[in-house]
C-alpha cells in the first residue's frame, strides 16, 4: 500500500494466512524479535518511536487448534512485552470468555 511501511510474517507451511500490519510512513517504525521462548508462529512485533519514547505493537493470530507449546509462547510474548508501553491486538480465539464478566470455561480461556 503506498504511503505505508508493511511488517509481515507468513504461515509457514502452506499458502495463505500469516499477519500483516501496515504502520504509516511518517510514522519512525521498526520490526523487533523476542526472545525465542516468546517468538510465536503467526506474530509480528514493531517499535514505534514517539518523541523520546517506543510505544511496541503486537499483532497475533493464535489458531483455535493451538499446540500447547505455541500457547505457552502467546502468554511468555504477553508477559515479556508487558514490561514496555504496549498495544496487543489480534484474534486470540478464545471463544469462551464471558468480557463483560471476565468469566470463562475453557481451561485455556481461564489462562488467558
Amino acid at each position: 500500500m503506498t504511503g505505508y511501511v508493511m511488517f509481515r510474517k507468513d504461515r509457514l507451511g502452506r499458502r495463505g494466512g500469516g499477519v500483516i500490519l501496515y504502520i504509516k510512513e511518517s510514522i519512525q517504525a521498526y520490526e523487533i524479535r523476542l526472545e525465542k521462548e516468546a517468538e510465536c508462529e503467526e506474530a509480528v512485533w514493531c517499535n514505534i518511536v514517539t518523541g523520546n519514547s517506543t510505544l511496541t505493537v503486537w499483532l497475533v493470530y493464535r489458531k483455535p487448534n493451538i499446540s500447547t507449546e505455541e500457547n505457552e509462547k502467546i502468554h511468555n510474548a504477553i508477559k515479556e512485552v508487558n514490561k514496555r508501553d504496549c498495544i496487543i491486538m489480534g484474534d486470540f480465539n478464545h471463544g469462551h470468555i464471558q468480557w463483560t464478566s471476565l468469566q470463562s470455561t475453557g481451561r485455556e480461556d481461564q489462562e488467558f
